[in-house]
C-alpha cells in the first residue's frame, strides 16, 4: 500500500467522534404547503452544489440513506457550484426548491443560510443543531437565537497539493516561502506543467483563492479586520493587506503560477489538473483532496498545504463552511428533519468525513493528524493559526460577487487593484 493511500485510510480511522456527537435534530414542524419533495411523507429531494463529475459525498449519504430506509426515495439535484447560489435561491423565491439543501454559514454568499432565513425561505432547526456550532461562531447560524443551518464539518481553506506530482516534477518539498513558490512556478511551466490549477470562470474558485492568500496578508496581523470592516474604521480601498491580497494573485498569474489559460478554466481544469499530475496544486476545500485522489494515481500523494506568508508564520482559512437547511415550504419536512437527524448521528458523521475528508466540527484541533492529509497544517491548527472565511461574516452576498468578478477582471487585464477594492467597499454598503 502506498503512503497517499495510507493517508486516506489513516483519515478515516481517526475520525471517532465523541459521545457529545450523538445529537438528535429536533424543532421541525410537519408538512409544509410548498411545491418540493413528492407529498408521501417519506419521501424527499435533496439539491447540493458539485464542482466536478466525481460522486459528491452527499450522493453516497442519499444512497446509503434509501439502503437503511425501505421505501424511502431521494431525488438528489447536484447542481454546478458556480452557479449553485443563484439557482437555490431562485428555487427558492419560485417556491420549487428542493426539501433538503446544501447552505452555508453566515451571510456573504448567495447560498448562505442568514439572507435566506431573513427571506423567510428556511425552516427553524432545533437545540441539537445548536449543539454543533463551534462556541464563539453561533452568530452566522442563527437570528433571533434560532438555528437555521446544521454544521457539517471544519474546512481548511489552503492549497490541496499532490506532493507525488511534485516530486516526479523535481520538487522535494512544498515552497514554503514566496521565492521559493514562484521560483516552482517558473520550473513547472518549463516542465510544461504548473503550479497551480485555477477555475478562472468559476467565480466560487477566484474568490476563494484570493481569500486563501488573504489570510496570511490580512487576517495573520489584524485577525479582527472583518469587525474593524463593520465598525466602520477600515476600507478595503484602503486596506494594505488588502491591496498585497490582490497584488500577489495577480503576480502568481504573471510567474506563470497558473495553468494556460486559467482565465477561461473551469472546475474540471482543477480536477484534471490534479489527478492527471499536468498542476500541483490548488486553492480549493480541504477534502476535496480525497474526492480527487479516486481519480488519481495511487502515487499521487494528496496532502493540505499553508500558502506562504510574506513574513512572519503562516495562517490558513479554517471554518465550518457547510450546512444542511431544510426549505419552509418543503412537503416533506418531516422526511427532511429524519434525515438530518440521521446525519448528526456518530455513524453517519464518522461516514461523512470519511468521504468527504473534511474534519470533524468538533475537536478537529486535537486530533493526532500525523499521516493524513492534514499533518503539514496540524500545528497550525493547534496553535489556532487559522481564521474563518471571509465571505461568511460579509454582510451580504454582492461584496463577495464584487471580489469573485474583480478577481476575474484582474486575470484578463480589464479590472485594477483599486477598481475591485472600490467595487467590493461599495456593495458593503457604507
Amino acid at each position: 500500500m502506498t503512503h497517499s493511500r495510507r493517508r486516506v485510510m489513516r483519515l478515516a480511522g481517526l475520525l471517532a467522534l465523541p459521545a457529545t456527537a450523538a445529537l438528535v435534530l429536533a424543532g421541525c414542524s410537519g408538512s409544509g404547503s410548498g411545491d418540493a419533495g413528492s407529498g408521501d411523507g417519506k419521501s424527499f429531494t435533496f439539491t447540493f452544489a458539485t464542482s466536478n463529475n466525481l460522486e459528491s459525498p452527499y450522493e453516497s449519504l442519499a444512497k446509503e440513506y434509501m439502503e437503511q430506509h425501505e421505501g424511502v426515495t431521494i431525488t438528489t439535484n447536484p447542481t454546478p457550484n458556480d452557479k449553485y447560489g443563484e439557482t437555490i435561491r431562485t428555487q427558492l423565491q419560485a417556491g420549487n426548491a428542493s426539501d433538503v439543501i446544501q447552505t452555508t454559514p453566515g451571510s456573504g454568499d448567495a447560498r448562505s443560510i442568514l439572507p435566506l432565513a431573513e427571506a423567510g425561505f428556511l425552516e427553524p432547526l432545533g437545540d441539537s443543531a445548536k449543539s454543533l456550532i463551534i462556541p464563539g461562531s453561533e452568530s452566522v447560524y442563527t437570528i433571533d437565537d434560532q438555528v437555521y443551518g446544521q454544521p457539517l464539518d471544519f474546512t481548511i481553506g489552503a492549497i490541496v497539493a499532490s506532493l507525488g506530482t511534485a516530486k516526479m516534477k523535481g520538487l522535494d518539498d512544498f515552497p514554503t516561502t514566496m521565492s521559493e513558490f514562484t521560483a516552482a512556478c517558473s520550473s513547472l511551466q518549463s516542465q510544461g506543467a504548473s503550479l497551480l490549477a485555477l477555475a478562472g470562470a468559476a467565480g466560487p474558485n477566484v474568490g476563494l483563492t484570493i481569500q486563501g492568500i488573504s489570510a496570511t496578508r490580512v487576517y495573520a496581523d489584524t485577525p479582527d479586520w472583518n469587525q474593524q470592516r463593520t465598525d466602520g474604521e477600515v476600507t478595503f480601498a484602503d486596506s494594505q493587506g488588502w491591496k498585497d491580497t490582490l497584488q500577489t494573485f495577480v503576480d502568481l498569474k504573471d510567474a506563470g503560477c497558473f495553468q494556460p489559460g486559467a482565465e477561461g478554466g473551469g472546475f474540471d481544469a482543477i480536477t484534471n489538473g490534479l489527478a492527471q499530475g499536468t498542476s500541483v496544486g490548488s486553492f480549493i476545500p480541504s477534502g476535496a483532496a480525497i474526492e480527487i485522489s479516486k481519480a488519481a494515481p495511487a502515487e499521487a500523494e494528496f496532502a493540505v498545504e499553508p500558502f506562504p506568508a510574506e513574513s512572519g508564520e503562516p495562517m490558513v482559512l479554517g471554518s465550518s463552511n457547510y450546512t444542511l437547511s431544510i426549505n419552509a415550504k418543503a412537503q416533506n419536512k418531516e422526511a427532511a428533519a429524519d434525515f438530518l437527524t440521521w446525519m448528526a448521528e456518530p455513524a453517519q458523521q464518522q461516514r461523512y468525513y470519511e468521504l468527504s475528508g473534511e474534519l470533524p466540527v468538533s475537536a478537529f484541533d486535537t486530533l493526532d493528524l500525523t499521516g493524513t492529509i492534514y499533518e503539514p497544517v496540524a500545528d497550525l491548527l493547534k496553535n489556532k493559526q487559522y481564521t474563518p472565511l471571509p465571505n461568511n461574516i460579509w454582510p451580504n452576498p454582492s461584496v463577495y460577487e464584487a471580489l469573485q468578478v474583480g478577481g476575474q477582471g484582474l486575470l484578463t487585464g480589464q479590472s485594477t487593484i483599486d477598481q475591485v477594492l472600490q467595487s467590493m467597499d461599495a456593495a458593503w454598503g457604507n
